[in-house]
Formats: C-alpha cells, structure tokens, sequence
C-alpha cells in the first residue's frame, strides 16, 4: 500500500484545503495522473499522484484542512491484493496554530470554496476551471447536476447545462466576492512575506552582478521571428530562461534544494519562472527539464505555465519541482533586481530592462542594448568565485544565441 499525502507546493505553504476529489475509492490511477485539487493562499492547485494502482480509501473529505505532509489516501499499488488498512486512520482536526515568529500576526483561517447562497459547501463540489466556465457561461453552479467524482461537477456538466438552459434560467455566478479576493490576497502577502523572512533568517545571502551586451540576441531574434507566425514568435525573456538553464551545467551546484542540512544537487533541471497574478502576489512554478527544450517548445510551455497559473490551475508538481527561479522586472522598467531565495532552493537569478549604454568595442565607445544579470546566492553552497563563473557562463551563451 502507498500513501497519498498533502504534498508541500512551497515554502509559504503548511496546509491546504481539500477542494474536491477527482477520483473515487475503487477507481484505477495512473502515476501522474490529477486525482485532487486543494486550495492554498496563493491558489487551486491540481495534485498530482505518483503511483499507479487502485485508489482504495479517502481519509479527508472536501472543505478538510489538511496540513502538509498529512495521508489523505490510501493507494493499493499495482499487484499487490486488497487488504485490511484500519489501521490507517483520517487525520485528526486541524487546531489553531501561533506562528513560529513572535512578531507575526495570526493567520486569518482558510475558508472553504465559495458556493452560491443558500448551498451548503459539502453540496456543491465544483472544479476551479468547471467554477470559471460557469462564470463565463452565466450557469448558476447550484442548478447543475454533477457527474464528476463524488457527484462533483465537472466542465462537461456545466457546458451540458449552458446548453439546455433558457434565458430566463441562467444568471452570472461570480467566482469570489470582493471581500473573499481580498482575504486571499491577504493570505498570499502573509503567506510570502513568511517565507522570505525565513530565508533571509536562515540562508546567508550574496549578490553578484554583471552587465550583458544583448545585441547578438535582439538582432538574432528579430530575424528568427520573420520566420515565424505572430502566434510562434519568441520573447527575448525565453533566451535567458535557457541559458540559466544551460549555465548550470557548469555550475551545478547552483541547482540544487536545501534538504536536512545540506545541498542536494538535482540532476534535473527545472526552472522556476516568476510569474506576477492579476489580483496581486506572485508565484513561481517550474518548467520542467528546461535545458533539455528547444526555444519553440519552452515557449509555448511558458505561454501555457503564464496562462494556467493565472487561471488557478497549476499543477503541483510545477511549484514542488523548481531547482532555482528566474525572475524579471524588465518590463516594469527596472534596469537591476536582486531578489531573495525562495527556500528550499539556494539561488535566484534576476534580469533587469534593457537599456541603452556607452559600450567600449575596439577601443571605440558605441551605444549598445545592455541587460544587468544578477545572482543571489546561498553562501551555504557556493560562494562568488562560482557564482561569478555562472553569470560568465549566462554571458558567454547570450552571445551565441542560435545555439541555444
């Protein structure tokens, strides 16, 4: 028998809110496969399962607040026969808990999924994307009759009811309320400001910098986009996502999670993206196995990470699984960013704007497109001799961006 636990999707996270169960007990799982969504300050998430076989008995119910690291399923494992698990018992109520940090102020709690007046939470399961199609489609989620797991509704029964509905009988079923997006957004900037005053309590940091001549990329990728349908075209941001990716091959260190007191290097390298939500916060989920795509497929797969997680529904191996994040403010006119490590990682890579500066060639001074790169780093791991031959290695790939 495996356990199927609350998985950890951060360092600002130490407990969930079971959303709904895509899967009943009895029901064959594929590893890989989403068999749960649970809420978090910061958003849905799908969770993903990593073993196959038969999922024989749910431990939380929906609206349960699960903390991490809790069994809330038990799977019985290709081959292996059915057999007594009452010795496997549902987690126990979650009690209110004082923060760690003395001067934190208390957590507000976690509600369970808004439902439409006058339908008990317990009633009305519904996916986040099913609850955003509904919106879409003025379909009031309570009048749907669910087919999904546990008669949760799925995107089927809400296009199934759109269709059969009269006017007359559909009306716009907002997601949240005002106040209720305010209280996530509340919870997020707790749930971040949590963790970066742990990593800066607890991760020595420092800072390196350099300046990158971005002329070869830019003209590189104004002719590779002739080539190319404005929907294929690619964002020089996609370039440095690479070349991180490729740099820290030579510096492998750098890719790596801090783990029961020591560096665990990663053998995959799953980049972190920073990506900034519309109602406020950030999250940062991975692109997995990044060195090993080519620049068309990394970025439809960043178009498709930028889309999901601002729709709620990422998935949670994409913010358990990031070896480093990359982070850029470029757009917001910022010409250097030197961010704070995102625990368990041991190191951030931040881009600045591109500018327009005085660059010495030949002993001549030209004006030149120029980016300023910077590392944070983990002097626990590494320290500036390699972080400098890491931002060297960025450097020397931009130059070469065909290659890439």
């Amino acid at each position: 028998m495996a356990e199927f636990v609350m998985p950890t999707l951060g360092a600002d996270m130490d407990e969930g809110t079971l959303l709904a169960w895509r899967k009943k007990p009895g029901d064959q799982i594929k590893r890989g496969e989403i068999i749960a969504e649970v809420d978090t300050d910061k958003a849905a998430i799908e969770i993903e399962v990593f073993t196959s076989g038969i999922l024989e008995k749910i431990l939380v119910k929906p609206g349960d607040k699960v903390p991490v690291g809790t069994v809330m399923a038990i799977i019985r494992e290709e081959g292996q026969p059915s057999e007594a698990i009452g010795k496997v018992q549902a987690p126990p109520p979650v009690s209110p808990r004082v923060s760690a940090t003395p001067s934190a102020e208390k957590r507000p709690p976690v509600r369970p999924p808004t439902t439409v007046p006058g339908v008990e939470a317990a009633r009305l399961r519904i996916s986040p994307s099913a609850r955003q199609l509904a919106a879409k489609l003025g379909v009031d989620p309570s009048v749907v009759q669910g087919t999904g797991p546990e008669g949760a509704i799925t995107r089927q029964d809400v296009e199934q009811a759109a269709a059969a509905a009269t006017p007359s009988a559909a009306r716009p079923s907002p997601i949240a309320s005002p106040a209720e997006a305010a209280e996530r957004q509340a919870r997020m900037r707790q749930a971040i400001a949590a963790a970066m005053a742990r990593s800066k309590r607890e991760i020595p940091h420092y800072y390196l910098s350099t300046t990158i001549d971005m002329s070869k990329v830019l003209l590189w990728l104004t002719q590779e986009n002739l080539k190319r349908p404005v929907t294929d075209r690619l964002l020089y941001g996609i370039v440095l996502v690479k070349a991180v990716a490729l740099a820290l091959k030579e510096v492998p260190e750098l890719n790596a999670v801090w783990k029961e007191g020591q560096a665990v290097q990663s053998q995959a390298i799953h980049v972190g993206v920073a990506i900034s939500l519309r109602q406020g916060g950030l999250v940062a989920p991975a692109l997995h196995d990044t060195d090993l795509q080519d620049l068309s497929t990394l970025m439809r797969n960043f178009r498709d990470l930028v889309k999901r997680a601002r729709a709620g529904t990422l998935r949670s191996s994409e913010l358990s699984e990031p070896t480093i994040t990359v982070t850029s403010l470029g757009e917001q006119g910022v010409e250097a960013v030197f961010g704070v490590i995102y625990p368990p990682q041991v190191a951030l890579v931040g881009f600045g704007k591109v500018v327009t500066r005085p660059w010495v060639a030949d002993n001549t001074v030209v004006p030149k497109p120029v980016l300023t790169a910077s590392l944070s780093g983990d002097h626990r791991v590494t320290d500036g001799h390699r972080g400098g031959l890491f931002l060297a290695a960025i450097d020397r790939l931009l130059q070469e961006p065909g290659k890439l």
